[in-house]
């Protein structure tokens, strides 16, 4: 088992999504988890929905089909048009339109996590759809019903026990059929509920880290757009250094002295079962 991460950037339109596939392809042999974060900046246009919710709701329907056109031009380069994932992400947008329009709940955080949650829900299913098209054997795999943590939204505590029971039920069991590909989501997570969290700041790679935990991952692979983990911030200093290899506490280290490409948060469980992570 191996964990692939990908952000926002490495799903952001139609071209980065066949990146993805292909990368999947070149470099997925064996069983693989892949944690998938909202398309492009849906993170920042699902929370301006949040706000018209909470303030505003007559500008909720506008905002809403924003959002839905943006990712219909994506699945429409990359699917005909009698895909049925058009009409799934269809229903996904009607039923968060209908829930900002009704909402009464007076918790900010818990609309919050109900709300910009979605954006990782919809850019997971559009990603499993056309990684299945491509012929990989792979399941959309619901984070809310694996990654279990208390009720403390927008910045949830992992439940690592119950994680790593429900990780057995409901997507362990799938590697044993006929799936060689789970496709889920960064960022979020369920209670015991029912209700929808989501885990702060850099949330998807601490994804990455927890399912890499409860499935004790070979290593966890977070694809980005740099070359891997340098010395310092290039945006700030010149002659930057790759570091090819470092120990986890080093990485820590990094981490806090405000290194953005990893969060510490996410090296913890690696470190705990001493998982190779890679850049």
């Amino acid at each position: 088992m191996r964990v692939f991460k990908f952000g926002g950037a490495s799903v952001k339109n139609a071209d980065a999504v066949r990146n993805v596939a292909e990368i999947i392809k070149n470099y997925g042999q064996g069983k693989l988890i892949v944690v998938i974060s909202a398309m492009g900046k849906t993170t920042n246009a699902m929370e301006a929905i949040v706000e018209s919710c909470a303030k505003d709701k007559s500008k909720v329907s506008e905002l809403v089909k924003e959002r839905s056109d943006f990712h219909i031009e994506i699945m429409s380069q990359l699917f005909s048009s009698d895909h049925p994932i058009f009409d799934e992400i269809d229903a996904i947008f009607k039923n968060l339109e209908e829930y900002c329009m009704t909402c009464t709940v007076q918790n900010q955080a818990m609309i919050y996590d109900q709300v910009v949650s979605l954006g990782e829900v919809i850019s997971t299913k559009i990603v499993e759809a056309f990684v299945k098209d491509s012929g990989l054997r792979s399941k959309w795999c619901d984070a809310r019903k694996i990654i279990r943590t208390n009720g403390n939204f927008k910045d949830a505590k992992i439940d690592w026990e119950k994680t790593k029971e429900l990780y057995k039920l409901n997507m362990s069991l799938d590697f044993n059929r006929d799936v060689d590909i789970a496709i889920t989501q960064g960022f979020i997570g369920g209670t015991e509920n029912g209700d929808t969290t989501t885990l702060g700041r850099e949330g998807s790679d601490f994804s990455a880290g927890i399912l890499a935990f409860v499935s004790d991952s070979e290593n966890v692979t977070i694809w980005k757009d740099v070359p891997g983990m340098l010395n310092a911030d290039p945006k700030w200093f010149d002659n930057t250094i790759k570091l090819d290899k470092i120990s986890f506490r080093e990485a820590i280290e990094l981490s806090y002295f405000g290194a953005s490409v990893i969060h510490p948060k996410t090296i913890k469980p690696l470190q705990n079962k001493t998982i190779p992570l890679f850049i």
